[in-house]
């Protein structure tokens, strides 16, 4: 047995799961999830319409995918990262498709730490997926105070000295802050000088509320440094959230030719290339623009309607980024959650489990996370008793 696997903790919907199972909700309302980021709306119909064609379905399953993906895919990808970043990619070897950015963040950490003596660097509270890939590659984290998003100036001179790997997340999970470009450059250049690679997880990138200021990129700063190689930097991203189709299972990693070629033997291996019939809808996908801004603008109107209500309950302001509101609710975050589900049959996620206590403080306690995936109307409900209770409780 793998002696790693004990240093991993419960996943945080286990633990919530566990909680929900001690309380029966008194409430008559159906059940809404505002913990898990479960892209809800519809799947575009020009995906929907290739997973039906028979014939193209049949050509998939009677062939070994490719590791590498196809041109096609690579140079599409390639594509919409020169589009939206404004950086020259090769596809031949610089692109990998992984399956999601789970799949790709996890397999990226056992290619870059497994056996290293060093460590990696994760913003605490984090998507969990870093400490699992950090841990099982037999890794110490050092956990990086990130209650909004990564500060450089919050991490000890002496840590980069050790580290390994980087994991950033912008817009950020689960604040929805975004890193600006002159923070993504200082990122940059101190892995640069420290020679340590940044694995940016970027699956959100395309849900934000200013449409005259997308968020920005790793490749897009280091294209602004004139590292025209991306050394250092690897990009991810997903098609979950922007295309809603988080079954689909499909992404990409990009940038730094040396850390894409390591992953490109490191998944041949691990067996995870990504059928045809995947990689067809996939190139579909990055190719339009059309069904993102019309998914953006349903996040938008959830985002109006339902931000007066939290900013009025906890002077939450409106995130740049993603589709979660990160409110400081001024009390026990656990006990909060599980009274709103016994009340009201409301699941929020509780701050404190997707963070760890360091020195004693654990960045995510009284905070909660909300996750504006359900229906306009159901988010507003959710929202208006989620506010309600917790007058209650503080009153």
């Amino acid at each position: 047995m793998n002696r790693y696997l004990e240093r991993l903790q419960p996943y945080p919907f286990e633990r919530l799961n566990q909680l929900k199972s001690d309380f029966v909700s008194i409430s008559n309302q159906p059940h809404v999830s505002l913990a898990l980021g479960e892209p809800k709306h519809e799947a575009p119909e020009l995906v929907v319409h290739l997973l039906r064609d028979e014939a193209r379905l049949r050509s998939s399953l009677d062939t070994y995918p490719s590791t590498r993906g196809s041109r096609e895919l690579r140079e599409t990808i390639a594509a919409w990262i020169a589009k939206r970043f404004g950086s020259v990619i090769n596809p031949e070897t610089q692109v990998l498709p992984v399956n999601g950015t789970r799949e790709g963040l996890f397999s990226f950490g056992q290619a870059i730490l497994g056996g290293s003596t060093g460590r990696a660097v994760l913003p605490n509270p984090f998507y969990q997926i870093y400490q699992g890939a950090t841990l099982l590659a037999g890794t110490d984290p050092y956990y990086a105070p990130c209650t909004e998003k990564l500060d450089i100036d919050l991490v000890p001179k002496n840590v980069w000295r050790q580290t390994k790997l980087l994991f950033l997340c912008t817009p950020n999970n689960p604040s929805g802050a975004t890193l600006e470009l002159d923070e993504l450059k200082r990122w940059i250049e101190l892995a640069q000088k420290h020679d340590f690679v940044i694995a940016s997880d970027e699956c959100y990138s395309e849900i934000y509320n200013d449409e005259e200021c997308p968020p920005c990129g790793i490749l897009q700063a280091a294209s602004d440094l004139g590292i025209d190689d991306f050394r250092n930097c690897v990009s991810f991203n997903s098609l979950s959230k922007r295309s809603n189709v988080p079954g689909l299972r499909s992404g990409f990693a990009a940038g730094d030719p040396k850390c894409i070629a390591a992953y490109f033997q490191y998944r041949t291996y691990h067996g995870c290339a990504m059928p045809d019939i995947i990689q067809e809808a996939s190139q579909l996908l990055w190719s339009n623009e059309d069904h993102v801004d019309k998914n953006r603008a349903l996040y938008r109107a959830k985002f109006e309607q339902t931000h007066p209500l939290v900013k009025s309950q906890f002077g939450c302001e409106l995130p740049t980024g993603a589709f979660y509101f990160w409110p400081d609710i001024e009390m026990d975050d656990e006990q909060f959650a599980a009274e709103l589900f016994l009340r009201e049959n409301i699941t929020v996620l509780p701050g404190k489990y997707i963070a760890r206590t360091v020195n004693g403080h654990n960045p995510g306690a009284n905070r909660i996370r909300i996750a504006l995936v359900a229906p306009l109307d159901e988010c507003v409900d959710a929202i208006q008793r989620l506010c309600f209770t917790h007058s209650d409780l503080t009153a």
